[in-house]
């Protein structure tokens, strides 16, 4: 991938401490919670609509290197459909699907990512591929991937989430995704966890 001027990587995003903190935070909640969690969900989404209860999108990656992305399917299932951004009132998300949307659990599988060390816990969101090639050449875009893609990020609980059919919403994502470049800590991927869960909590807004 093209390097711009900027260099936005910290000593804490390429550290041990960062990768550490991943293993031991998506190793525990693996066990203690998705392993109980996906079977139910599985057999809520396949109770729901017919289909596969995952969906796996490729998505890029640190560097720009592409991943195969793992979540909880959250439409019906049409696979010869290509790439939309889910919208307001989408008619491809099914009942079952708006609340695991609503509450982040459509993402909980990424946590098998973050093990195979494709995502970290807290990082700039991967965006589909198909989605990433409008905005390439957007200045300093391709600066989010310097670091991994993560499950939750700074962009995310600050409300900038879900559709940018307009450039303004991307560029600020952009912002605050080169924000948590600059000034990632481990402290404040706490922090955002924090916010992530009190997030799925109340419900998060733009999440469709």
């Amino acid at each position: 991938m093209k390097q711009s001027r900027f260099q936005w990587k910290t000593a804490y995003i390429d550290s041990a401490l960062k990768r550490f903190f991943d293993l031991v935070a998506a190793s525990v909640f693996t066990l203690l919670v998705l392993s109980w969690l996906i079977p139910l969900i599985a057999i809520l989404i396949m109770i729901n609509s017919s289909g596969p209860p995952f969906f796996l999108q490729w998505r890029t990656g640190r560097n720009g290197r592409p991943f195969r992305c793992l979540k909880f399917r959250t439409m019906y299932h049409r696979p010869h459909t290509g790439f939309k951004q889910a919208t307001q009132n989408d008619d491809r998300i099914t009942s079952v699907g708006a609340y695991l949307r609503r509450t982040n659990l459509g993402e909980m599988p990424q946590f098998i990512n973050v093990l195979t060390g494709d995502m970290s816990v807290v990082g700039p969101r991967p965006h589909a591929v198909e989605h990433d090639a409008q905005y390439w050449n957007m200045p300093d875009y391709q600066q989010r991937y310097l670091s991994r893609p993560g499950i939750t990020g700074l962009s995310q609980v600050r409300g900038f989430r879900g559709e940018t059919q307009e450039d303004y919403k991307m560029k600020h994502r952009l912002r605050l995704d080169l924000y948590y470049l600059h000034h990632a800590s481990l402290g404040l991927d706490i922090h955002i966890c924090w916010m992530t869960f009190r997030q799925m909590v109340s419900g998060n807004i733009n999440a469709w």
